[in-house]
């Protein structure tokens, strides 16, 4: 790992628009402290690029803390870089060597179009969400649904499931473009607990319907959109998206 500043060229997707044919272009990144996380480099290079009555680079971000899921980027054939449950507003720049080459590219999937350089459209995971991603029972307050009784496990599990940030790396590690591991995550997050119940059958039929519509790939358990998962979400989340839609669709035609 390097302790002194850095010099670094930077080969980023440039896109200007959607129906825009794009290109890489190469940047040099000087001077970069290690300590500084990966967008607060690139916030850098953009200093100099406005500096220079140059287009700036587009890329998404927000909280900057891991938790919004904006972030997501395709840094060296890697979503968020490849380290190990880190959203690439965690990476930092000691992570990489003086002198070194770094790759930047938006998240690559159809249902994913480029909004413009790093930037994709996420819409499509929006539309899963409101396709299933809610419940119709009035819990009350805190205290109130903390009442209902839940098993460990359940409870355990379906926090776990609900840690996914919906960032999409999943779907850019793919080999399918599947968004398999984003929706699993999502349908055990409620199937688990009472206050989804109302709803399960559905839910699981109109989020895997939402997803094809989509342009999201079948999954064929390669694993990647696991390990890519900046949250660790399990795989075992689409294997109950399976049970889920297949029970959905027996009761749907009994």
């Amino acid at each position: 790992m390097s302790t002194a500043n850095l010099n670094l060229t930077l080969h980023i997707w440039r896109q200007k628009g959607p129906d825009q044919k794009g290109r890489m272009e190469v940047f040099q990144a000087k001077d970069v402290s290690p300590d500084q996380s990966f967008l607060e480099m690139l916030d850098d290079v953009n200093e100099r690029l406005v500096l220079q009555g140059r287009e700036p680079i587009a890329f998404d971000h927000d909280c900057r803390e891991g938790i919004c899921g904006m972030c997501g980027n395709v840094v060296n054939g890697k979503a968020h870089g490849g380290q190990d449950g880190t959203t690439l507003c965690q990476v930092h720049m000691r992570s990489f060597e003086d002198g070194g080459h770094i790759f930047i590219e938006p998240w690559r999937a159809k249902a994913f179009p480029v909004i413009q350089d790093l930037m994709v459209d996420r819409t499509s995971f929006d539309l899963i969400q409101q396709a299933g991603g809610y419940i119709s029972v009035a819990t009350g307050n805190a205290p109130d649904a903390a009442a209902l009784p839940v098993r460990k496990e359940n409870a355990e599990s379906a926090f776990d499931a609900a840690a996914c940030i919906g960032c999409g790396a999943c779907v850019a590690a793919c080999k399918n473009a599947s968004a398999m591991l984003f929706v699993g995550a999502r349908v055990s997050h409620f199937a688990l607990l009472p206050q989804g119940q109302p709803e399960r059958i559905d839910r699981a039929l109109n989020m895997v319907k939402a997803m094809d519509q989509a342009g999201f790939g079948n999954c064929t358990n390669e694993g990647e959109c696991s390990a890519a998962c900046p949250k660790n979400i399990d795989m075992t989340n689409i294997a109950r998206l399976f049970r889920e839609y297949l029970g959905a669709s027996a009761k749907k035609r009994a």
